[in-house]
Protein backbone atom coordinates (compact mmCIF):
# COMPACT_ATOMS: atom_id res chain seq x y z
CA UNK A 1 0.00 0.00 0.00
CA UNK A 2 1.32 3.39 -0.98
CA UNK A 3 1.23 5.81 1.94
CA UNK A 4 0.44 9.45 1.05
CA UNK A 5 3.20 11.97 1.64
CA UNK A 6 1.21 13.83 4.27
CA UNK A 7 0.62 10.68 6.31
CA UNK A 8 4.32 9.82 5.99
CA UNK A 9 5.15 13.28 7.36
CA UNK A 10 2.79 12.70 10.33
CA UNK A 11 4.40 9.33 10.96
CA UNK A 12 7.84 10.95 10.88
CA UNK A 13 6.94 13.50 13.57
CA UNK A 14 5.15 10.92 15.74
CA UNK A 15 1.58 12.15 15.29
CA UNK A 16 0.59 8.63 14.14
CA UNK A 17 2.30 5.27 14.60
CA UNK A 18 1.34 3.70 11.27
CA UNK A 19 -1.24 3.38 8.50
CA UNK A 20 -3.45 0.27 8.63
CA UNK A 21 -5.47 0.56 5.39
CA UNK A 22 -7.56 2.96 3.29
CA UNK A 23 -11.11 3.32 4.57
CA UNK A 24 -12.98 5.33 1.92
CA UNK A 25 -12.48 8.10 -0.62
CA UNK A 26 -14.81 10.98 -1.40
CA UNK A 27 -14.88 14.01 -3.63
CA UNK A 28 -13.09 16.17 -1.02
CA UNK A 29 -10.76 13.83 0.85
CA UNK A 30 -9.51 10.30 1.35
CA UNK A 31 -9.95 8.59 4.74
CA UNK A 32 -7.38 6.15 6.15
CA UNK A 33 -7.47 3.90 9.18
CA UNK A 34 -4.38 4.67 11.28
CA UNK A 35 -2.96 3.50 14.60
CA UNK A 36 -2.06 6.03 17.27
CA UNK A 37 -0.88 5.22 20.80
CA UNK A 38 -2.23 1.68 20.60
CA UNK A 39 -5.74 2.53 19.35
CA UNK A 40 -7.36 2.87 15.93
CA UNK A 41 -8.26 6.31 14.66
CA UNK A 42 -9.21 7.93 11.38
CA UNK A 43 -6.97 10.25 9.34
CA UNK A 44 -8.69 12.43 6.77
CA UNK A 45 -6.34 13.64 4.02
CA UNK A 46 -7.81 16.53 2.01
CA UNK A 47 -7.19 16.43 -1.72
CA UNK A 48 -5.57 19.16 -3.76
CA UNK A 49 -7.80 21.74 -5.43
CA UNK A 50 -7.05 20.31 -8.91
CA UNK A 51 -8.14 16.80 -7.86
CA UNK A 52 -11.37 17.67 -6.09
CA UNK A 53 -14.74 17.13 -7.75
CA UNK A 54 -16.76 19.39 -5.43
CA UNK A 55 -18.61 21.96 -7.55
CA UNK A 56 -19.87 25.50 -6.84
CA UNK A 57 -17.58 25.99 -3.85
CA UNK A 58 -18.09 29.77 -3.98
CA UNK A 59 -21.74 29.25 -2.98
CA UNK A 60 -20.63 27.62 0.28
CA UNK A 61 -17.73 29.93 1.15
CA UNK A 62 -19.86 33.08 0.91
CA UNK A 63 -19.84 34.93 4.22
CA UNK A 64 -16.77 33.19 5.64
CA UNK A 65 -14.27 35.56 7.22
CA UNK A 66 -10.84 35.22 8.78
CA UNK A 67 -9.59 37.20 11.75
CA UNK A 68 -6.38 38.41 10.12
CA UNK A 69 -7.16 41.53 8.06
CA UNK A 70 -4.15 41.00 5.79
CA UNK A 71 -5.29 37.49 4.96
CA UNK A 72 -8.86 38.69 4.38
CA UNK A 73 -7.70 41.37 1.91
CA UNK A 74 -5.63 38.78 0.04
CA UNK A 75 -8.62 36.42 -0.08
CA UNK A 76 -10.87 39.17 -1.46
CA UNK A 77 -8.31 40.09 -4.14
CA UNK A 78 -7.68 36.38 -4.94
CA UNK A 79 -3.95 36.90 -5.30
CA UNK A 80 -1.49 34.00 -5.17
CA UNK A 81 -1.18 34.35 -1.42
CA UNK A 82 -4.95 34.77 -1.19
CA UNK A 83 -5.60 31.51 -3.08
CA UNK A 84 -3.28 29.70 -0.69
CA UNK A 85 -5.20 31.15 2.25
CA UNK A 86 -8.51 30.10 0.68
CA UNK A 87 -7.22 26.54 0.40
CA UNK A 88 -5.96 26.58 3.97
CA UNK A 89 -9.26 27.97 5.27
CA UNK A 90 -11.21 25.32 3.34
CA UNK A 91 -9.21 22.52 4.99
CA UNK A 92 -9.48 23.92 8.49
CA UNK A 93 -13.21 24.69 8.21
CA UNK A 94 -14.22 21.18 9.25
CA UNK A 95 -12.24 21.39 12.50
CA UNK A 96 -13.94 24.67 13.42
CA UNK A 97 -17.40 23.28 12.67
CA UNK A 98 -16.82 20.07 14.65
CA UNK A 99 -15.73 21.97 17.77
CA UNK A 100 -18.80 24.24 17.55
CA UNK A 101 -21.16 21.29 17.12
CA UNK A 102 -19.63 19.29 19.96
CA UNK A 103 -20.17 22.30 22.22
CA UNK A 104 -23.83 22.35 21.12
CA UNK A 105 -24.33 18.65 21.90
CA UNK A 106 -24.50 17.35 18.31
CA UNK A 107 -23.19 13.82 17.73
CA UNK A 108 -20.07 14.29 15.57
CA UNK A 109 -16.61 12.61 15.68
CA UNK A 110 -14.11 13.92 18.23
CA UNK A 111 -11.06 15.61 16.63
CA UNK A 112 -7.57 14.93 18.01
CA UNK A 113 -4.93 16.53 15.73
CA UNK A 114 -4.87 18.71 12.65
CA UNK A 115 -1.38 18.80 11.12
CA UNK A 116 -0.37 19.77 7.55
CA UNK A 117 -3.89 19.49 6.18
CA UNK A 118 -4.56 16.08 7.80
CA UNK A 119 -7.34 15.70 10.39
CA UNK A 120 -6.93 12.86 12.88
CA UNK A 121 -10.21 12.10 14.68
CA UNK A 122 -12.23 9.44 16.43
CA UNK A 123 -13.13 6.17 14.72
CA UNK A 124 -16.91 5.70 14.80
CA UNK A 125 -17.55 2.00 15.45
CA UNK A 126 -20.54 -0.13 14.50
CA UNK A 127 -22.14 -3.20 16.08
CA UNK A 128 -19.23 -5.49 15.17
CA UNK A 129 -16.56 -3.16 16.57
CA UNK A 130 -15.34 -2.12 13.14
CA UNK A 131 -16.02 1.12 11.25
CA UNK A 132 -19.70 2.08 11.40
CA UNK A 133 -21.78 1.68 8.22
CA UNK A 134 -23.31 4.61 6.39
CA UNK A 135 -27.02 5.32 6.32
CA UNK A 136 -27.23 4.29 2.66
CA UNK A 137 -25.85 0.82 3.48
CA UNK A 138 -28.51 -0.13 6.08
CA UNK A 139 -32.13 -1.24 5.73
CA UNK A 140 -34.76 -0.23 8.29
CA UNK A 141 -38.23 -1.17 9.37
CA UNK A 142 -40.95 1.52 9.34
CA UNK A 143 -40.65 2.02 13.11
CA UNK A 144 -36.86 2.28 12.93
CA UNK A 145 -37.14 4.78 10.06
CA UNK A 146 -39.58 6.90 12.12
CA UNK A 147 -37.32 6.94 15.19
CA UNK A 148 -34.20 7.65 13.14
CA UNK A 149 -35.93 10.50 11.32
CA UNK A 150 -37.02 12.04 14.62
CA UNK A 151 -33.44 11.91 15.94
CA UNK A 152 -31.97 13.43 12.78
CA UNK A 153 -34.52 16.26 12.80
CA UNK A 154 -33.50 17.12 16.35
CA UNK A 155 -29.77 16.95 15.47
CA UNK A 156 -30.25 19.25 12.47
CA UNK A 157 -32.22 21.66 14.68
CA UNK A 158 -29.30 21.77 17.15
CA UNK A 159 -26.90 22.46 14.27
CA UNK A 160 -28.99 25.39 13.04
CA UNK A 161 -29.19 26.84 16.56
CA UNK A 162 -25.37 26.58 16.74
CA UNK A 163 -25.02 28.54 13.49
CA UNK A 164 -23.94 25.64 11.27
CA UNK A 165 -25.62 24.27 8.14
CA UNK A 166 -24.10 21.07 6.79
CA UNK A 167 -24.61 22.02 3.13
CA UNK A 168 -24.19 18.47 1.77
CA UNK A 169 -26.14 16.31 4.21
CA UNK A 170 -27.37 13.06 2.70
CA UNK A 171 -27.51 9.34 3.39
CA UNK A 172 -23.77 9.14 2.59
CA UNK A 173 -22.75 11.52 5.43
CA UNK A 174 -24.56 9.83 8.33
CA UNK A 175 -23.03 6.86 10.19
CA UNK A 176 -25.24 4.39 12.08
CA UNK A 177 -24.04 3.21 15.51
CA UNK A 178 -25.73 1.38 18.40
CA UNK A 179 -25.96 4.71 20.25
CA UNK A 180 -27.58 6.53 17.32
CA UNK A 181 -26.65 8.37 14.11
CA UNK A 182 -23.41 10.36 13.82
CA UNK A 183 -23.07 13.17 11.25
CA UNK A 184 -19.73 13.53 9.45
CA UNK A 185 -18.05 15.53 6.65
CA UNK A 186 -18.20 19.30 7.32
CA UNK A 187 -15.67 21.08 5.03
CA UNK A 188 -18.49 22.79 3.10
CA UNK A 189 -20.53 23.96 6.11
CA UNK A 190 -22.40 27.25 5.75
CA UNK A 191 -23.01 30.11 8.15
CA UNK A 192 -26.79 30.80 8.10
CA UNK A 193 -26.36 34.44 9.12
CA UNK A 194 -24.00 35.45 6.28
CA UNK A 195 -24.87 33.34 3.26
CA UNK A 196 -27.63 34.21 0.79
CA UNK A 197 -28.09 30.54 -0.17
CA UNK A 198 -28.42 29.36 3.44
CA UNK A 199 -32.16 28.67 3.34
CA UNK A 200 -31.93 26.72 0.09
CA UNK A 201 -29.06 24.57 1.38
CA UNK A 202 -30.72 23.92 4.74
CA UNK A 203 -34.05 22.85 3.24
CA UNK A 204 -32.22 20.65 0.73
CA UNK A 205 -30.30 18.89 3.52
CA UNK A 206 -33.48 18.07 5.40
CA UNK A 207 -35.25 16.97 2.23
CA UNK A 208 -32.39 14.59 1.34
CA UNK A 209 -32.63 12.76 4.66
CA UNK A 210 -36.44 12.70 4.57
CA UNK A 211 -36.64 11.38 1.02
CA UNK A 212 -34.23 8.51 1.84
CA UNK A 213 -36.10 7.38 4.97
CA UNK A 214 -39.42 7.74 3.10
CA UNK A 215 -38.44 4.59 1.18
CA UNK A 216 -39.13 2.63 4.36
CA UNK A 217 -41.95 4.87 5.67
CA UNK A 218 -43.78 6.66 2.80
CA UNK A 219 -45.73 8.94 5.15
CA UNK A 220 -42.51 10.89 5.86
CA UNK A 221 -42.61 12.32 2.34
CA UNK A 222 -45.48 14.64 3.35
CA UNK A 223 -43.56 16.33 6.18
CA UNK A 224 -41.99 19.81 5.85
CA UNK A 225 -39.58 20.07 8.77
CA UNK A 226 -36.98 22.08 6.84
CA UNK A 227 -39.13 25.14 6.03
CA UNK A 228 -40.74 24.98 9.49
CA UNK A 229 -37.39 25.16 11.30
CA UNK A 230 -36.14 27.90 9.02
CA UNK A 231 -39.24 30.06 9.57
CA UNK A 232 -38.72 29.78 13.35
CA UNK A 233 -35.04 30.62 12.91
CA UNK A 234 -35.89 33.78 10.93
CA UNK A 235 -38.26 34.88 13.69
CA UNK A 236 -35.59 34.22 16.34
CA UNK A 237 -37.75 31.69 18.22
CA UNK A 238 -35.99 28.45 17.27
CA UNK A 239 -34.55 26.47 20.20
CA UNK A 240 -32.90 23.02 20.32
CA UNK A 241 -36.02 21.63 21.98
CA UNK A 242 -38.65 23.63 20.08
CA UNK A 243 -41.77 21.55 19.30
CA UNK A 244 -41.94 20.69 15.59
CA UNK A 245 -44.91 19.23 13.72
CA UNK A 246 -43.68 18.94 10.13
CA UNK A 247 -46.91 20.56 8.88
CA UNK A 248 -45.97 23.91 7.39
CA UNK A 249 -47.63 26.16 4.85
CA UNK A 250 -46.04 29.20 3.34
CA UNK A 251 -47.57 32.63 3.61
CA UNK A 252 -50.20 33.41 0.97
CA UNK A 253 -50.21 37.17 1.51
CA UNK A 254 -49.31 39.25 -1.51
CA UNK A 255 -46.60 41.82 -1.17
CA UNK A 256 -47.73 45.46 -1.08
CA UNK A 257 -45.43 46.76 -3.80
CA UNK A 258 -46.74 50.33 -3.70
CA UNK A 259 -46.02 50.59 0.02
CA UNK A 260 -42.49 49.30 -0.50
CA UNK A 261 -41.94 51.88 -3.26
CA UNK A 262 -43.27 54.66 -1.02
CA UNK A 263 -40.87 53.66 1.75
CA UNK A 264 -37.95 53.64 -0.69
CA UNK A 265 -38.86 57.08 -2.00
CA UNK A 266 -39.26 58.43 1.53
CA UNK A 267 -35.84 57.11 2.48
CA UNK A 268 -34.35 58.68 -0.64
CA UNK A 269 -35.96 62.07 0.11
CA UNK A 270 -34.68 61.90 3.67
CA UNK A 271 -31.16 61.18 2.41
CA UNK A 272 -31.27 64.06 -0.08
CA UNK A 273 -32.59 66.39 2.62
CA UNK A 274 -29.64 65.48 4.86
CA UNK A 275 -27.28 66.18 1.95
CA UNK A 276 -28.65 69.76 1.79
CA UNK A 277 -30.83 69.52 -1.32
CA UNK A 278 -34.10 71.48 -1.57
CA UNK A 279 -36.50 68.55 -1.85
CA UNK A 280 -39.65 70.56 -1.01
CA UNK A 281 -39.14 72.92 -3.99
CA UNK A 282 -38.76 70.01 -6.39
CA UNK A 283 -41.89 68.32 -5.06
CA UNK A 284 -43.83 71.60 -5.44
CA UNK A 285 -42.75 71.87 -9.08
CA UNK A 286 -43.76 68.28 -9.75
CA UNK A 287 -47.18 68.81 -8.13
CA UNK A 288 -48.08 71.83 -10.32
CA UNK A 289 -50.94 71.26 -12.79
CA UNK A 290 -50.09 70.89 -16.44
CA UNK A 291 -50.36 73.99 -18.67
CA UNK A 292 -53.60 74.63 -20.54
CA UNK A 293 -52.09 73.91 -23.92
CA UNK A 294 -50.77 70.54 -22.79
CA UNK A 295 -54.10 69.67 -21.12
CA UNK A 296 -56.03 70.61 -24.29
CA UNK A 297 -53.79 68.46 -26.44
CA UNK A 298 -54.22 65.56 -24.08
CA UNK A 299 -58.03 65.88 -24.12
CA UNK A 300 -58.06 66.08 -27.93
CA UNK A 301 -55.90 62.98 -28.18
CA UNK A 302 -58.15 61.05 -25.81
CA UNK A 303 -61.26 62.14 -27.73
CA UNK A 304 -59.66 61.05 -31.01
CA UNK A 305 -58.74 57.57 -29.80
CA UNK A 306 -62.11 56.95 -28.12
CA UNK A 307 -63.95 56.65 -31.44
CA UNK A 308 -61.44 54.65 -33.42
CA UNK A 309 -62.63 51.30 -34.78
CA UNK A 310 -59.55 49.15 -34.47
CA UNK A 311 -59.32 45.60 -35.67
CA UNK A 312 -60.24 42.93 -33.11
CA UNK A 313 -62.25 45.16 -30.77
CA UNK A 314 -65.68 44.01 -29.67
CA UNK A 315 -68.91 46.01 -29.78
CA UNK A 316 -68.69 46.79 -26.09
CA UNK A 317 -65.24 48.28 -26.41
CA UNK A 318 -65.99 50.47 -29.42
CA UNK A 319 -66.71 54.07 -28.55
CA UNK A 320 -68.88 56.52 -30.52
CA UNK A 321 -67.43 57.70 -33.77
CA UNK A 322 -66.24 61.30 -33.84
CA UNK A 323 -66.22 63.41 -36.96
CA UNK A 324 -67.76 62.71 -40.40
CA UNK A 325 -67.90 59.15 -41.66
CA UNK A 326 -64.86 58.07 -43.57
CA UNK A 327 -65.15 57.36 -47.29
CA UNK A 328 -64.34 53.83 -48.41
CA UNK A 329 -60.80 53.50 -49.51
CA UNK A 330 -60.37 52.06 -53.01
CA UNK A 331 -57.57 49.60 -53.50
CA UNK A 332 -54.72 50.94 -55.60
CA UNK A 333 -54.85 50.09 -59.29
CA UNK A 334 -52.06 48.00 -60.68
CA UNK A 335 -49.69 50.03 -62.81
CA UNK A 336 -47.95 48.74 -65.91
CA UNK A 337 -44.28 48.34 -65.56
CA UNK A 338 -42.28 50.54 -67.96
CA UNK A 339 -40.45 48.77 -70.72
CA UNK A 340 -36.80 48.33 -70.25
CA UNK A 341 -34.67 50.30 -72.65
CA UNK A 342 -32.14 48.40 -74.74
CA UNK A 343 -28.68 48.83 -73.49
CA UNK A 344 -26.24 50.47 -75.91
CA UNK A 345 -22.74 49.11 -76.01
CA UNK A 346 -20.20 51.27 -74.33
CA UNK A 347 -17.89 53.16 -76.75
CA UNK A 348 -14.49 51.64 -77.20
CA UNK A 349 -11.71 53.63 -75.67
CA UNK A 350 -8.58 54.48 -77.71
CA UNK A 351 -5.52 52.49 -76.96
CA UNK A 352 -3.31 54.06 -74.41
CA UNK A 353 0.11 55.29 -75.44
CA UNK A 354 2.99 53.57 -73.79
CA UNK A 355 4.34 55.51 -70.93
CA UNK A 356 7.89 56.85 -71.27
CA UNK A 357 10.57 55.11 -69.35
CA UNK A 358 11.29 56.66 -66.03
CA UNK A 359 14.87 55.47 -65.89
CA UNK A 360 17.33 58.37 -65.39
CA UNK A 361 19.56 59.18 -68.35
CA UNK A 362 23.32 58.69 -67.90
CA UNK A 363 25.17 61.91 -67.21
CA UNK A 364 28.44 62.72 -69.14
CA UNK A 365 31.56 62.28 -67.15
CA UNK A 366 33.51 65.52 -66.47
CA UNK A 367 36.86 65.96 -68.31
CA UNK A 368 39.97 65.48 -66.21
CA UNK A 369 41.62 68.57 -64.89
CA UNK A 370 44.92 69.66 -66.58
CA UNK A 371 48.06 69.20 -64.57
CA UNK A 372 49.63 72.26 -63.05
CA UNK A 373 52.56 73.85 -64.98
CA UNK A 374 56.07 73.46 -63.68
CA UNK A 375 56.81 77.15 -64.28
CA UNK A 376 57.05 79.39 -61.27
CA UNK A 377 54.31 81.72 -62.43
CA UNK A 378 51.98 81.43 -65.39
CA UNK A 379 48.96 83.18 -66.67
CA UNK A 380 46.85 81.00 -68.91
CA UNK A 381 44.28 82.44 -71.23
CA UNK A 382 41.64 79.88 -72.03
CA UNK A 383 40.93 79.08 -75.68
CA UNK A 384 39.05 76.58 -77.75
CA UNK A 385 40.40 74.29 -80.41
CA UNK A 386 39.32 75.57 -83.83
CA UNK A 387 39.99 72.66 -86.10
CA UNK A 388 40.73 69.03 -86.36
CA UNK A 389 43.37 67.04 -84.69
CA UNK A 390 46.15 68.17 -87.16
CA UNK A 391 45.44 71.86 -86.76
CA UNK A 392 46.41 71.73 -83.08
CA UNK A 393 45.03 73.93 -80.44
CA UNK A 394 45.34 77.65 -80.34
CA UNK A 395 46.33 78.56 -76.86
CA UNK A 396 47.59 82.01 -75.84
CA UNK A 397 50.12 81.82 -73.10
CA UNK A 398 51.73 84.84 -71.47
CA UNK A 399 54.86 84.04 -69.60
CA UNK A 400 56.32 86.48 -67.13
CA UNK A 401 59.98 86.19 -66.73
CA UNK A 402 60.97 85.73 -63.17
CA UNK A 403 63.42 88.17 -61.64
CA UNK A 404 64.38 91.77 -62.59
CA UNK A 405 66.27 92.45 -65.82
CA UNK A 406 69.64 94.07 -65.33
Amino acid sequence: MKIPERLAALEAIGAIDGVVRPLMSGKEAAVYLVETRGELRVAKVYKEASRRSFQHRAEYTEGRKVRNSRQQRAIDKKSKYGREEIESAWRSAEVDAIWKLRAAGVRVPEPYDFVEGVLVMELIRGWDGGPAPRLVDVDFTPDEARDLHRILVREVCKMLCAGVIHGDLSDFNVLITPEGPVIIDFPQWVDPSGNLSARKLFVRDMDNVTSFLARFLPSLADTRFGPEMWSLYEKGTLLPDSPLTGRWRGSERQANVSRVVDEIQAAERDHRRRMGEDVEAEEEVEARPAPRKRARRQSETEAFFEGLDWRGAGDATKGPRCGPPRAPVEPPRPQARPRARPRTPAPSLPARKPRPSLKPRPRPRPSPRPRASSLPATAVARGRPSGGAGAGARVAVAVAVAGPQG
